[in-house]
Parts: C-alpha cells; sequence; structure tokens
C-alpha cells in the first residue's frame, strides 16, 4: 500500500511546488471558491485513521455476508477488529472456531474417505477405478484448508484494510464516496446461489453415479460449498475493482473537463497507482489459495472428461447414468474455472482504459509546460504498471488463462486415451 505521506506529496504536486511558487502567489482567502474550502477540507482526512476508514469503507458494509460465510465454513478466521481495520490472530475467537469445526469435519471427511478408498481398492477395471476417483479427489480440499486458507489469512487481513484506505482517498481526490450500485443483493443472491449448487450438485451425482451413498454426501457438502464460495469471492473483488476503475474514469473525466491542471493530474496518478496496487495486492493475497484451486479444476475436468469420452468409446453415447454424471461433473468445474478466469480478464481492461483514453483526448497545446508533463508522467505509469493480476508470478488470471488449461487437458486426455487403448480387451470389459 502507498504510504500516506507518497500519497499526500503526490496530492500536493510537490513535483512543481517550488517551480509554481516563483511565478504564481498563493490564493488570498477572498479569491477561494467553495470546491477550495471543500478539497482542504478533504485534505485533512487521513486513511490511517481506523475512523474515516470505516466511514467510507462501502465495500466491505456490501460484501460482509461472504466474509461471515468463510468464517463459518472455517476457511478464512478474519475479524474486523476495530474500526477499518480487518485482522487476523490465531488466538482469536474465529481462529478457535475454525479449528474446533475443522476438527469436526475432519473426522466424518476421515470417516467417509475411508469408505471411498475401500472402495477404490475392491475396483479392478481401469475406467472405474478412474471414476472411483473423483470422489476422493473431491475430499482433498478439505486438508487444503489450513495451507491456503489460515496461512494466507493475515495477508488475506491486509488486502481487505486496503480497500478501506483506498475509499478514503478515493474521496479525498474526488469528492465523492465510492458506491457499488446493487453489490449487496447480488452477493445476498450468489452465497444463496452457492448453497443450493452445493447440495444440488451432490444430489445429482449421488443419483447418477454408482456406488455414491446418500450418507456420503455429508463429507462433501462444506467441501463444495467452500469451493463455490472461493469463486464467488474472486467474482465479487474483480468486480469491486472494475466498478472503482470505471467510477475512477468517470471522475476524472468530468474534472479535466472543467480544470486540466498538473496538481489535478498528479492527483488522479497517485490515486490510479493506488487502484493498481490493490489490483496486485489481489493476486498475492490469494496466490496460494486459488493456485491449488486451478490445480484442482485441471485435475477434476481431465479426469471426468477422459471418463465420458471412455464410456462413449466402449459403449456408445447412449446418456447412461455414469456419463450424465461426469458431464455434469465436467460443466460443473468447467463453469467455475471460466467464471474465476473471465471476470479477472474483464477487471483487468477496465483499470487503465477509462483514464488512458481520457488522458490521450487531452489537447495538449491547450495546458501549461506542468499539465503536460504530469500527463506523460501518468501515461508512463501506467506502461509501466500494466494491469495484469498474477498468481505471484506462477500465473497471470486472464482469458489465456483458459487456452492454456484447454491445451494441457487435451494433451493429457490424449494420453489416457492411448493408455486406455493399448490396455488388454479383458481388463477393460
Amino acid at each position: 500500500m502507498i504510504p500516506d505521506h507518497y500519497f499526500d506529496e503526490g496530492l500536493n504536486n510537490t513535483l512543481y511546488r517550488n517551480d509554481m511558487m516563483q511565478v504564481n502567489t498563493v490564493k488570498s482567502v477572498y479569491e477561494k471558491t467553495q470546491s477550495d474550502y471543500e478539497q482542504e477540507q478533504r485534505d485533512m482526512l487521513s486513511s490511517q485513521d481506523g475512523d474515516t476508514c470505516e466511514t467510507h469503507d462501502q465495500f466491505y458494509r456490501d460484501h460482509k455476508l461472504l466474509l461471515v460465510l468463510f468464517r463459518a465454513l472455517a476457511v478464512m478466521p478474519i475479524t474486523r477488529s476495530r474500526p477499518g481495520t480487518i485482522t487476523f490472530s490465531w488466538k482469536s475467537r474465529a481462529t478457535m472456531y475454525a479449528i474446533s469445526f475443522y476438527i469436526v469435519a475432519t473426522v466424518v471427511v476421515l470417516v467417509v474417505g475411508y469408505e471411498r478408498v475401500m472402495i477404490l481398492r475392491s475396483i479392478k477395471k481401469f475406467d472405474d477405478y478412474i471414476y472411483a476417483i473423483l470422489f476422493v479427489v473431491f475430499l482433498v480440499p478439505h486438508f487444503w484448508i489450513p495451507f491456503v486458507g489460515w496461512g494466507v489469512a493475515h495477508q488475506v487481513a491486509i488486502y481487505k484494510t486496503s480497500w478501506g484506505k483506498f475509499q478514503v482517498r478515493y474521496y479525498r481526490v474526488t469528492g465523492e464516496n465510492l458506491q457499488f450500485p446493487n453489490l449487496q443483493t447480488q452477493i445476498v443472491i450468489i452465497s444463496v446461489g452457492c448453497l443450493l449448487l452445493a447440495v444440488c450438485f451432490l444430489l445429482s451425482l449421488c443419483a447418477l453415479m454408482d456406488g455414491f451413498l446418500l450418507r456420503h454426501t455429508t463429507a462433501y457438502y462444506h467441501i463444495i460449498t467452500m469451493i463455490n464460495m472461493n469463486c464467488a469471492l474472486w467474482f465479487i473483488n474483480c468486480k469491486g475493482i472494475k466498478i472503482a476503475s470505471q467510477s475512477l474514469s468517470e471522475c476524472f473525466r468530468r474534472d479535466v473537463n472543467i480544470e486540466c491542471s498538473a496538481k489535478l493530474i498528479s492527483r488522479y496518478r497517485f490515486l490510479w497507482l493506488n487502484l493498481s496496487e490493490l489490483l496486485q495486492s489481489l493476486g498475492n493475497a490469494y496466490a496460494r489459495t486459488y493456485s491449488t484451486y486451478c490445480l484442482f479444476m485441471f485435475f477434476n475436468i481431465t479426469i471426468a472428461v477422459y471418463g465420458a469420452l471412455s464410456e462413449i468409446v466402449d459403449h456408445g453415447f447412449g446418456f447412461s447414468f455414469k456419463e450424465m454424471g461426469l458431464f455434469v461433473d465436467t460443466l460443473y468445474c468447467s463453469t467455475l474455472l471460466f467464471i474465476f478466469a473471465d471476470c479477472s480478464h474483464k477487471s483487468t481492461l477496465k483499470v487503465a482504459a477509462g483514464v488512458q483514453d481520457t488522458l490521450l483526448g487531452i489537447d495538449v497545446l491547450s495546458v501549461d509546460r506542468p499539465a503536460q508533463k504530469e500527463i506523460d508522467h501518468f501515461i508512463q505509469a501506467i506502461e509501466m504498471n500494466p494491469a495484469v493480476v498474477s498468481l505471484k508470478g506462477y500465473a497471470h488470471v486472464n482469458r489465456e488463462l483458459l487456452t492454456s488449461a484447454i491445451s494441457m487437458i487435451a494433451i493429457y486426455l490424449i494420453v489416457l486415451l492411448q493408455f486406455k487403448i493399448s490396455l488388454p480387451k479383458a481388463d477393460i470389459d
């Protein structure tokens, strides 16, 4: 996060302050407009003050329900410990609850997992063995929770707190509070949808896949819900950044049309850099979580598609329950992976597009030399800080991730199908 003193220097246009003092005098009191007085009052606000952040942190208020659900699932035990600040502590009540819930859930998962492994060991045919692996694989994310949830909770808390600081700075520069229209309603709908989707998905697999008993679903409900909620959380974070980018662009265009000064452009440049940093911190905070998330999806899609193709090769396309169950699994994982990559792609497109169009649309001949220099600095800042969501360098989350995933899955499918063809016929039947 950009420190306050650096951000204040940007707001005060310190780069040209000494030069401008040589040719301009400070405005007298009677020369100041109402807008100047309001700007001075806003500049007195500090993003380090918790109460100020609490007042302007609309994003936290809108997506608070998601954080509560993650605490209820014992995945991310972060709390609003004081105004404007989200923290994580191993000694907090939320963490104690998460550990207790995890222990109970682990017992259920181990009992069901043992039965699933016994079923797996009793299977002789290669294709049925592949199908049974899916049910075991869906239990694996439970054991990742301490690593990908609690292990990154501190970084996530810092990222969430940064949103409050950014919104204070947004208010200081634009004079408006950052709003997220209909976001709270969307989150309620998405949260309910995630719960219903988990239930429908498991019941459909129970009905379509042989050997998947109804009592076995008890070990999967919190896992599937967590997978759905992780996709929803990423979508909401990306949507928040997209809305912030669009709002910043609109305010920048409005203010430039009123007064295109070096000080104004400098203020927006620092605000945009803050937003760009917020986008980068999103990927860094959740890098461990969504790296494993992608690997899980890739593996599931590969196995499910192979199972469906294998069934079609052996018995033709007969719309059997086994085929339909595998297609449901493929569609489910593919949809979540598409949402994960596509919402990131759309967000990154909006971060720089609006302000860049405004900067390129300014008639540089009609503004003074300091303003021209600030325009150049702003354009250079955009070029040197490309809007890319990176999972700490392991992968860039955009639509290219989808094409890479399709290529990788296709390669593994070819290998598996070749291996199937090479098996003796007695082992397949």
